[in-house]
Parts: structure tokens; C-alpha cells; sequence
């Protein structure tokens, strides 16, 4: 470095520290780190092999109840995003416990929330006055501002992956949240009673949608397992992702929440998926068949009940063991409408 060089980065020094009293910042200093060439994720890639942490998810409820702790539930923190509660930089994942005879409060709250059950069937949650019986593989909504509550009336325990928008509603500083006096709320319509107004390709005369959430708030496995068997038959198998479906909104055909989309795939037996990578961090429960996940250099082994994540723009391939099916989740449709969302798919 010369002596001309010394002199102006004082110079620039004495500025920087003449102009900071007044919260002023040049932008050519930080430019290169905001607008970067291409995404720079913080999120790590991870798993969480459920038989494993499956002893302290039943041991919290040795510990405190689902109605004093309003939600029991385990963070599934991202390693680089420690004491932040988030698995992504958008999202926000949990592994939910109760028990039998158990009853999670009514409340809402402005944050979208989804539940793919993970183990048991008995127990329920409310929407809006509607109850509906939850049971593994299944995929429950809860749309932001909308009264829920869960219970257990079954003899077992039930665990679900909770998956929200909280990290988003966080950044807008939008974040409402009130609780019922009462812990259970009360009941207007029948069980599975959105599912059969919406769900069978019919709808009410003169219904008029106002939200931009699915009235679908329950969508069985035991369709979606349907699904793909059918796909199976006749569909191509598509070299990224195998077989993948995604779960919509019966009345616009947009995704079934407008924050967060949700996906089923199959995987067949032995397949090694073509290399893949998009702006959406993916969070993904094992739903049937054992296999791993490369991202970058790291593996990912999995099974049923797992759950792991592909951060944003992370080059990965799947390989599956036996016929495996994955159900995922990312913020892919609030990037869609921004214009925002990119994929890459190598060459295929």
C-alpha cells in the first residue's frame, strides 16, 4: 500500500466516523455483502431422526401439560440459527405432543400454522368450529386468525410436526395473538364437513370465497397415498423430484396456504434423484421408506418420522432405499408472487 492510498482510506475513516453520529452509512462499503450474486443461505442442513429425540418429546409431558404450556412443543432449531426458534430463515418447525385426555387451549394468532402427524390417531383439532380427527400422514391447516384447539380422546399419544410463518409475520412486525376464556371452543358444523363441501370437486351455490386460505382444512393421507399410486401408472417419472403433488386450495387452485406451500412425493425404489436446488429452504417429514438426502458434500440418512432440511439454493439429490414418500413444506409461494422464486434443474 502506497502513501496515497494510506492517506485516503484516513480520509474515508474520518468521514465514516463524522457522518455515524447522524445514523448515516456509506453504501459502497456493504454493497458487495446485500446484494450478493447469488443466494447466501445461513441455515445449515440437518436432521432430526425421530426415534432418537422421540424419548424427550414424551418426557416433556412428564414435565408440564399441554394447557399450562398452551402448545407443547420442541423446536427443531436449525444449528446456525441457535436461541432463534427458526428451522429456515422464513420458518418455523416443532414437534408437538399430546396425551390422552389432553386439551391444547383455543386461541388464534395472525401466524399461518400447518400439522402433518407423525405418530398416533385419536385426537382432534378445531377450526372455526369444526372438528376433525387427525391420523398419521395426514395434512391439517390453520389459517392465520382462525380459532383452534387440539385434543386427545384417543389412548395414545400423538405427535405432529408443526410447521409456521413465523419468522415472516416477524419481519413485517405483524404478529396479533388472543386466547378463548374457554378452553375448548365451540362446535357449529359437523366433522369433515369442509371436506365434503369443498373437497370433492363441488361447491355451495352462491359461496363467496373471502380468504385467500383453503376451506379444506384437513387433507387425509389416505387420499394423497391415492394420488401418487394413480400418478404411478401412467405419469412420468420427473428425474428432480420422482413423483410430487402439491396440496391446493379447492376454490383458486393457489396454493392450500398463501405463506407457506406444502408437497407430497414419491420416490420409487432405488431411485437417485437428478441434482436439484431452489430459492425455497425445504423442510421435509418422512412419511414411508428409509434413503438419503446429498447436500453438497454433506448426507442426510433418513426414515420414517424424520424430519430434515435442504437449505436455500443447496444443490441436492435424493436417493431412496425402497418406494419412500416425503412430504415437505417452504415459503415458495410468497417468493412465486414476488417474482422472487428461482429453481435450477442442471440439465434436466
Amino acid at each position: 500500500m502506497n502513501q496515497t492510498d494510506t492517506t485516503a482510506d484516513r480520509a474515508r475513516q474520518a468521514y465514516y466516523d463524522r457522518i455515524a453520529p447522524s445514523h448515516l452509512t456509506p453504501l459502497w462499503e456493504v454493497l458487495s455483502a446485500l446484494v450478493t450474486p447469488e443466494p447466501q443461505a445461513e441455515a445449515a442442513a440437518a436432521v432430526w431422526h425421530y426415534d432418537k429425540i422421540r424419548p424427550y418429546i414424551m418426557e416433556s409431558g412428564s414435565l408440564i401439560t399441554a394447557k399450562e404450556a398452551v402448545r407443547r412443543v420442541l423446536i427443531l432449531e436449525n444449528p446456525n440459527y441457535q436461541g432463534q426458534s427458526k428451522i429456515t430463515n422464513t420458518l418455523y418447525a416443532g414437534l408437538q405432543l399430546i396425551l390422552p385426555g389432553e386439551v391444547a387451549p383455543a386461541h388464534r394468532h395472525s401466524q399461518t400454522a400447518l400439522r402433518f402427524i407423525v405418530e398416533g390417531t385419536g385426537a382432534y383439532t378445531a377450526v372455526e368450529g369444526e372438528r376433525t380427527i387427525m391420523r398419521p400422514g395426514d395434512f391439517v391447516t390453520t389459517p392465520s386468525w382462525t380459532w383452534h384447539d387440539h385434543g386427545n380422546e384417543g389412548d395414545q399419544p400423538m405427535v405432529w410436526l408443526d410447521g409456521l410463518d413465523i419468522p415472516i409475520v416477524s419481519f413485517f412486525d405483524a404478529s396479533f395473538a388472543e386466547e378463548l376464556e374457554d378452553d375448548s371452543q365451540a362446535l357449529s358444523r359437523p366433522a369433515g364437513d369442509s371436506l365434503a363441501r369443498f373437497g370433492s370437486g363441488l361447491l355451495p351455490v352462491g359461496y363467496e370465497h373471502t380468504t385467500p386460505a383453503s376451506p379444506v382444512f384437513n387433507y387425509p393421507y389416505a387420499r394423497t397415498r391415492e394420488a401418487l399410486e394413480q400418478m404411478r401408472k401412467a405419469e412420468e417419472w420427473d428425474p428432480c423430484h420422482g413423483l410430487k403433488m402439491r396440496y391446493v386450495n379447492p376454490i383458486t387452485g393457489d396454493y392450500a396456504m398463501p405463506t407457506m406451500g406444502t408437497f407430497m412425493q414419491l420416490l420409487p425404489d432405488g431411485m437417485t434423484t437428478a441434482p436439484y436446488r431452489s430459492t425455497d429452504g425445504m423442510v421435509y417429514s418422512v412419511v414411508e421408506g428409509t434413503g438419503r438426502t446429498m447436500v453438497g458434500g454433506q448426507e442426510l440418512t433418513w426414515g420414517p418420522r424424520d424430519t430434515f432440511v435442504v437449505p436455500s439454493w443447496h444443490r441436492h439429490h435424493h436417493v431412496a432405499d425402497g418406494d419412500a414418500v416425503l412430504f415437505s413444506f417452504s415459503d415458495r409461494p410468497i417468493q412465486e408472487k414476488l417474482g422472487l422464486w428461482r429453481q435450477d434443474r442442471g440439465n434436466h
